[in-house]
């Protein structure tokens, strides 16, 4: 598509002053190269003698642009055009950005000077250098809508210098070049010139009224000559701008200044819903044109950075502006403004000068000075801290879009310096989207610092703001899967497109934790559809917001139905944002059994990473809350272990009614378990009413004499704390199944995905499957899910089948065989009681650890015995017919052998009968003792031997010692560990024995009917009040006792975290770095201090020249008849009286 655009002619010829001839206008074109009417209005009546280009130019269909080639650059074509001065630039944005392909700017700098010295200094190529990748990393991390976080396109950040191959523009294009080789990711830097299409060497190659696809550009073959110079081919685009002039720089800084500013009142995203474009220039070094430059760009309200030290207008400026907020401002001030004018401009017009820098001092505001000696500061930090400058104003709303550029480069020491003063009114919505970008960008030190300056959480996490933050979670991601896969299964379409953005759907979060965790553990996210914005789409506020009922009434801005921390908790959780996760940990309620829950969740989400490093991540992170969970107990117990206990045995609405022993058991957290109050209430659970301390023998009596019980042989131990039936409730159905409470039957859920190996009866959702919720099959996987519910399958089977064998004519020993087995089974299964001791225990579990071992190390022995078994048997015996012989011979002879056993007279021809005892040819032998017709081979009987030898020596030798070494290992690793792994069994015991009825087999039978005439006389939904003695797993307390637990719990987590929070201060690493911090203050302030002596000097002298000049005038008084006679009265001394 071919626009029409301004292109600028020369119809006007003005005489310039001084040329040989008067062939030169003040244009720069020859007389001949104007059109016969310029020159009848040159030499008419209306003699012109100051050429205007307004005035003296006129506008045509533009006749170059295109593509360029630069010949012999190897790198792909770049855009160009020719255009006025005078051209709109919302038409020059809009084909740059449509047209050409590029997409909109997150930043723009703007690189102004230096194009008149061939050689930059040193360490200015290095900053450009280093600055190029910051810009590209700056605009990577400026704020998108966060509703298109995921679709929105890679950001590309804009460099607008000269465009020519000369000065600082070569230079920036060499640092763009080097910065696109380098760079890997999506973000990429454009680097666009706007150059006067006077000055372009071989121009007239790109003249083509029909458009050059491409232009071929010869960039390197001509001499200098140091007016006119060639596009620099490191490029994306160039805009050729002509203003009429021929071999004049500067021309094109109307259009440029225009196009910027036209810039900076865009807003950046897709759609122009983000922040307005953040547009830099930068200053380095220029001549006496470039504050002209300056003065309009700060009239546009455009910040610009000086970098001091470069030269020129930029030092000139710099000075200054360092000038102006230095006290005192007399005549000598204004002599020194003038004396560095004329240093840095020997050329320029003194006046005119002096009076743009004065203008340009008006909006110093807008000014920011860059040394070399600040050190190697970040570019964002400069660039931010220039754009808060440039606010200049008190009011919040100014600031915003700097704030959300903080969050974005992740500069919350500039927040917290530069916006949170104290001198800015924020108001809690005014933050609300910098701490959407906060969230979506894992910045957790600006989500503290915006809830800290008064943001309402409760306010700002809406429904649509929760699918925004789900959306951010990457395409190819577990939880995305996740997310997905709820979606298709609850049967939801896709979104229909509104306003060229698609209407992001609440996602079934609650949906997605019940695959993960099963219906008991995972947090509650009720079903209804409470809140809904479009209806018809059948979502929910409940599908991503957490009610009333499911947080602690302690949770901090739970208004309007909303549990902000848990929701924002569990996002972190399956977004895996770490440090997120742990402040909306420290920030929420219910802290001992979220830490569990987070353990838990992090954990299965682990198992299902395919990521490995992911993975990892996840598992680091739930071990830390594990940690924080066991710490946070610990803290807890110390304190009380009453209300510990009643801690570890109370429901949590947020996990699903599960108690903190479940959570911990699904999460396989066997540091928990370890803990002395965990194992002071197992042991509490064990004795039941009976004191730990009651010996074993009076226990041995009582049970062969009953009576005994009701003497003082046994001691019972005494409640510390005797609860009402007000604060207490127990439920009935954990008495009789050992589960969890009944309520109304819900649809059946999928089994879980991550239910560890570990969950079985005592496992959370074998909790609810207890009752009526879960289907038989799927409570038949949960209970065959324990390895110890597999033993007693085996068992009873075996015993049920030996039993139909005894009672069978002809299987009488078949019967008797199976019940030996059956025996040995059932005697096995008595290492299960043994878990409870504390000797026993650890062992226990070291066995069964050498046991895996033993299975590992079977193939490798499996392997090396039939290859030797095999290859023996078909060398000694070829002719044998004998099936069962043969493999008896091929597997048990081998096995034996490693033992010891080693029959060489069945094997060595040397200690055989040679006889022919086999109807085939060949040589045979015949092993002594053995019957007739068992031959063994003579042929290769050596080779034979030396199997026997090879065979040995890695059997017993390498694959034994291989299987002690495993055994090593393993004894080393499991025994600082065995106490972990014996305590958290010891909870799964006896839970197990306190859901079984009391009395022992054969009376067990009158428990089980006592039971069920229970469950078939007791009413639907009335539970009945139960007393302490038949207390539990479970504890259900009233509103009020829960309220006060709650915040117990929540004073003793203030302590833990204080506490966690001096040991880090007080840690080697924190003073290292507060020293450094002190270090750096010091830095600064001796350079205040020598900034202080500079400025104390330069009063010494104006005060010294007051003093000269008072003295001359006082000395010219005196010689005139003007004074009174006498001396001057003598000084005030301090402390005189008068």
């Amino acid at each position: 598509m071919v626009l029409v655009l301004g292109s600028g002619g020369s119809p006007g010829f003005t005489l310039r002053p001084r040329t040989p001839r008067g062939t030169l206008c003040q244009c720069g074109r020859p007389r001949t190269a104007h059109p016969a009417v310029a020159m009848e209005d040159a030499f008419g009546a209306a003699v012109v003698t100051v050429w205007d280009s307004d005035a003296h130019t006129t506008e045509k269909p533009t006749d170059a642009y295109g593509e360029l080639d630069f010949t012999g650059a190897g790198r792909k074509h770049s855009n160009f055009l020719r255009l006025s001065d005078r051209t709109d630039p919302a038409t020059v944005y809009s084909l740059v950005t449509r047209t050409w392909g590029f997409r909109a700017p997150n930043l723009v700098v703007s690189v102004l000077g230096g194009s008149g010295g061939p050689v930059l200094q040193t360490w200015l190529q290095d900053l450009l250098r280093r600055w190029g990748g910051a810009v590209s990393w700056a605009s990577a991390c400026l704020p998108s809508p966060p509703r298109l976080w995921v679709a929105s396109p890679a950001a590309q950040s804009w460099i607008v210098t000269g465009g020519l191959h000369t000065g600082i523009g070569r230079h920036v294009g060499v640092a763009v070049r080097d910065h696109q080789m380098a760079s890997t990711g999506g973000t990429k830097v454009v680097a666009m010139g706007v150059a006067p299409w006077g000055v372009v060497r071989n121009r007239d190659t790109l003249i083509n009224p029909k458009g050059s696809f491409p232009a071929r550009y010869r960039w390197r073959s001509d001499p200098e000559d140091g007016v006119q110079f060639p596009l620099d081919y490191n490029y994306s685009a160039f805009f050729l701008v002509d203003d009429g002039t021929h071999g004049c720089l500067g021309g094109e800084n109307r259009f440029r200044l225009r196009l910027e500013s036209y810039i900076s009142q865009q807003k950046t995203g897709v759609g122009g819903t983000g922040i307005d474009i953040p547009v830099l220039l930068l200053l380095i070094d220029g001549d006496e044109k470039m504050l002209t430059r300056i003065e309009n760009a700060t009239q546009a309200q455009l910040p610009c950075l000086l970098v001091a030290g470069s030269g020129g207008a930029a030092d000139c400026l710099a000075e200054t502006l360092e000038d102006t907020l230095a006290p005192g401002s007399g005549g000598a001030r204004q002599g020194e403004a003038r004396d560095r004018i004329r240093r840095f401009f020997p050329k320029g017009d003194l006046e005119v000068l002096q009076a743009q820098v004065e203008r340009i001092m008006t909006r110093k505001e807008l000014l920011t000075v860059y040394s070399s000696e600040d050190g190697s500061e970040e570019f964002e930090t400069i660039v931010l801290k220039a754009l808060v400058k440039a606010c200049g104003s008190s009011e919040a709303s100014a600031y915003l879009d700097e704030l959300r550029l903080a969050v974005a480069w992740n500069r919350v020491d500039i927040a917290q310096s530069e916006l949170f003063r104290g001198d800015i009114q924020w108001r809690s919505f005014h933050l609300e989207a910098s701490l959407m970008d906060a969230l979506l960008n894992d910045r957790p030190e600006f989500v503290r610092l915006l809830i800290s300056h008064g943001l309402s959480l409760g306010h700002f996490l809406t429904p649509m703001r929760l699918a925004q933050l789900y959306s951010a979670a990457p395409p190819n991601s577990l939880i995305r899967n996740l997310l997905d896969q709820a979606s298709h299964s609850a049967g939801t379409k896709a979104p229909a497109l509104k306003g060229g953005a698609a209407e992001l759907r609440p996602p079934d979060v609650g949906h997605v934790l019940r695959m993960l965790l099963g219906k008991m553990c995972a947090p509650r996210y009720p079903s209804g559809g409470a809140w809904d914005p479009h209806p018809g789409q059948g979502f929910g506020e409940s599908m991503c917001l957490l009610s009333d009922k499911a947080t602690s009434p302690l949770s901090l801005d739970a208004g309007l139905g909303q549990a902000p921390w848990s929701d924002l908790l569990l996002w972190a959780l399956l977004l895996n944002r770490a440090q997120m996760a742990m402040y909306f940990w420290e920030m929420g309620s219910n802290a001992v059994s979220s830490a569990l829950g987070a353990c838990l969740l992090l954990r299965v989400m682990a198992r299902l990473e395919p990521d490995a490093e992911e993975a990892a991540r996840r598992k680091d992170l739930a071990f830390k809350f594990e940690g924080m969970g066991v710490d946070l107990f610990g803290e807890c117990y110390r304190s009380s272990e009453v209300r510990a206990a009643r801690l570890l045995l109370r429901r949590c609405p947020l996990w699903g009614d599960a108690t903190c022993l479940q959570l911990a058991m699904q999460a396989d957290a066997r540091a928990f378990f370890a803990q002395d109050g965990v194992q002071s209430l197992l042991t509490q659970k064990w004795w039941g009413d009976m004191a730990s301390t009651t010996p074993i023998w009076a226990l041995v009596l009582s049970f062969f004499c009953p009576p005994l019980i009701y003497t003082r042989l046994i001691t019972f131990r005494k409640s510390e704390e005797e609860p009402t039936r007000e604060e207490l409730e127990f439920d009935m159905d954990s008495v009789i199944n050992g589960e969890g409470p009944v309520g109304t039957a819900d649809p059946a859920e999928k089994t879980p995905l991550g239910v560890p190996r570990q969950s079985g009866r005592p496992g959370c959702c074998g909790g609810r499957c207890g009752g009526r919720r879960c289907l038989p099959s799927q409570r038949l996987r949960l209970y065959l899910a324990d390895s110890w519910n597999q033993c007693d399958l085996v068992a009873l089977t075996c015993f049920l089948l030996g039993v139909g064998c005894r009672l069978t004519p002809g299987l009488y020993h078949l019967g008797r065989t199976v019940l030996c087995i059956d025996f040995m089974v059932f005697t096995v299964r008595l290492l299960h009681i043994f878990t409870v001791n504390k000797q026993l225990g650890p062992k226990i579990v070291i066995v069964s650890k050498m046991m895996k071992d033993v299975f590992f190390f079977l193939f490798f022995l499996g392997v090396w015995l039939v290859a030797y078994g095999v290859a023996t048997e078909g060398l000694l015996r070829p002719r044998d017919s004998d099936f069962p012989s043969i493999l008896r011979r091929v597997f048990y002879r081998p096995y034996l052998q490693i033992f010891g056993q080693i029959p060489q007279e069945d094997m060595d021809v040397a200690l055989m009968e040679h006889s022919n005892c086999s109807s085939e040819p060949g040589f045979w032998a015949h092993p002594p003792g053995a019957q007739a017709g068992t031959c063994v081979s003579q042929y290769a009987n050596w080779l034979v031997v030396l199997l026997l030898v090879i065979f040995l020596l890695v059997a017993n030798i390498l694959l034994v010692n291989l299987l002690i070494a495993m055994f090593s290992y393993t004894f080393g690793k499991v025994q600082g560990n065995s106490d972990l792994y014996w305590k958290a069994q010891r909870y799964r015991l006896i839970r197990e024995f306190h859901s079984r009825p009391a009395l022992a087999p054969p009376f067990i039978v009158i428990s089980h009917l006592r039971l069920l005439l229970r469950q078939l006389c007791r009413r639907p939904r009335s539970p009945q009040p139960s007393s302490p003695a038949l207390e539990h797993f479970r504890v259900y307390l009233s509103k009020e006792a829960e309220r006060k637990l709650l915040t117990w719990e929540s004073v003793h987590k203030e302590n833990f975290l204080l506490a966690r929070a001096r040991d880090k201060r007080e840690s080697d690493s924190e003073r290292l770095k507060r020293t450094s911090q002190k270090v750096d203050l010091a830095l600064k302030q001796l350079g205040h201090i020598r900034e202080y002596e500079q400025r104390l000097k330069v009063l010494e002298r104006e005060v010294q020249q007051c003093s000269r000049v008072l003295g001359w005038v006082a000395e010219a008084l005196s010689r005139s008849a003007l004074l009174p006679p006498g001396g001057p009265p003598p000084p005030d001394l301090p402390g005189s009286k008068g």
